[in-house]
């Protein structure tokens, strides 16, 4: 339920409290009747972080050009038409918030013309304050959940294992201690980060921290893996689309809107398309995006922070990398220490992973013998928190469960050792290749590396 009762201190009065969710959103209310407008306006300031009123629908739309409103609070007899007939024409050109409908009289067919425009609930006058509060509480939470089941779906379509996601680094060493350092002064700030580094050096964990000390934390953290789209798909998933039909209203809101409030992160943004990189600008430049089919452009609060394992400076200077862009992502940036120049930290990531896994597994976690972790520490880890992880889930799945971690301390001091990793590596990637069918897209996902880095490795072994 959105709201429940509670007794009050004064004279066991009853009051009602209503889900928090109604203390950060926004609302609009357009209604031409002064005492009514005047009513939803105190009734609703109470419990809404922002809160305004239009008495015609010029004004109304004159508001939604200059601010984003979760929800609009409409009476449908307005002078000049209804209220059904205004909200279809700025759905048409880009409104993307929730409607509540306010009417003297009910009939079905205004009832079906209120959903098609994709009103969500409305009510008859005369109502009372704690209805049209539960009505707002109800579209808010509807949209949160719609919103949900968007980064869900976008978690699950780029095979991110959501439950592998390490939400702080971890390590005592210096070179650790001084990035964490680092990032919670940058927590604080609403810049743009730029974080740079070797694959599997932390990059994604180092920008949920970032998210996490933030005021933003309570919303959103929406990641984006830049080289996992086409070019031609990669605009509607990150801005959102209106349909090109006018039979009814729908909508998807794009990765964007859904980071509204929260932290958008671009995980290899060296790998953006063109056409993306020269739209990112214009949102960093004007705090609005623009969803295929609006004329309208829509008010978008979020922060961003992307990750490169490449020198973006030199793309500038090739001209395959935006500067302008550049200069935008760049305002604080992090340097993420490789694996091997934090050798004091190995042991605790491999005992961290190797009781994580064996949850996973459901076996007794094994222990980390002497010997063991000396060729940990020894050994170089060019792929390297990521290689480590796989290396320890590796050695947990063999046969022998109680010697498993063997498979993970290869002889290093062996000459032979580049072409065993090579192999390993070349094989991993072929069977991933095999079970997705040879679709090299899906099984950069899978793997979590570039359809770049697949499409040059194949070339390099010739298939």
């Amino acid at each position: 339920m959105t709201a429940q009762k509670i007794a009050s201190d004064k004279g066991g009065k009853q009051d009602l409290i209503f889900s928090p969710i109604l203390r950060q959103a926004s609302i609009l209310i357009v209604d031409d009747e002064p005492g009514i407008r005047n009513f939803l306006v105190k009734t609703i300031s109470k419990h809404c972080a922002h809160v305004e009123a239009a008495a015609s629908t010029e004004e109304a739309a004159a508001k939604l050009d200059q601010h984003r409103f979760d929800v609009v609070v409409l009476d449908n007899i307005i002078p000049g038409k209804t209220g059904i007939e205004w909200l279809v024409e700025q759905r048409r050109i880009g409104f993307f918030g929730e409607a509540i409908l306010i009417t003297a009289f009910a009939d079905l067919e205004t009832a079906i013309d209120a959903l098609r425009a994709g009103v969500v609930d409305f009510l008859i006058k005369p109502f009372r304050s704690n209805q049209i509060l539960s009505a707002i509480a109800n579209c808010l939470e509807r949209t949160a959940l719609r919103r949900e089941n968007t980064l869900l779906r976008h978690e699950l379509g780029t095979a991110a294992n959501i439950l592998r996601h390490r939400q702080e680094l971890v390590g005592s060493s210096a070179e650790i201690t001084a990035v964490k350092e680092y990032i919670e002064k940058a927590a604080k700030l609403n810049s743009s980060i730029l974080i740079k580094g070797e694959t599997g050096t932390g990059k994604e964990v180092a920008a949920r921290m970032v998210h996490a000390g933030s005021a933003r934390a309570n919303r959103a953290f929406v990641s984006v893996t830049c080289a996992a789209f086409l070019d031609e798909s990669f605009s509607q998933i990150l801005f959102g689309s209106l349909p090109d039909t006018d039979q009814s209203y729908s909508h998807a809101d794009g990765l964007l809107m859904s980071a509204e409030g929260g932290t958008l992160f671009l995980d290899d943004v060296e790998e953006l398309p063109a056409t993306a990189q020269a739209a990112l600008v214009r949102v960093i430049e004007t705090g609005r995006i623009q969803p295929i089919n609006a004329i309208r452009e829509v008010p978008v609060n979020l922060r961003i922070i992307s990750s490169t394992s490449k020198d973006l400076l030199d793309l500038v200077k090739a001209d395959k990398f935006r500067e302008d862009l550049y200069y935008r992502l760049n305002v604080l940036s992090v340097e993420m220490p490789a694996l091997r120049e934090r050798p004091a930290d190995i042991v605790e990531l491999s005992e961290l992973f190797v009781a994580r896994i064996a949850v996973e597994l459901h076996i007794p976690a094994p222990e980390l013998t002497t010997t063991i972790k000396r060729k940990l520490v020894n050994h170089q880890w060019m792929g390297n928190v990521r290689e480590l992880r796989n290396h320890i889930e590796r050695g947990l799945l063999s046969d022998d469960l109680e010697n498993g971690l063997d498979y993970v301390t290869l002889d290093h001091q062996s000459g032979n050792n580049t072409q065993t990793m090579a192999s390993v590596e070349r094989q991993h990637i072929l069977d991933t290749l095999e079970a997705c069918g040879g679709n090299r897209a899906e099984a950069a996902r899978r793997l979590e590396i570039s359809r770049k880095t697949i499409d040059r490795k194949c070339m390099f072994w010739k298939i």
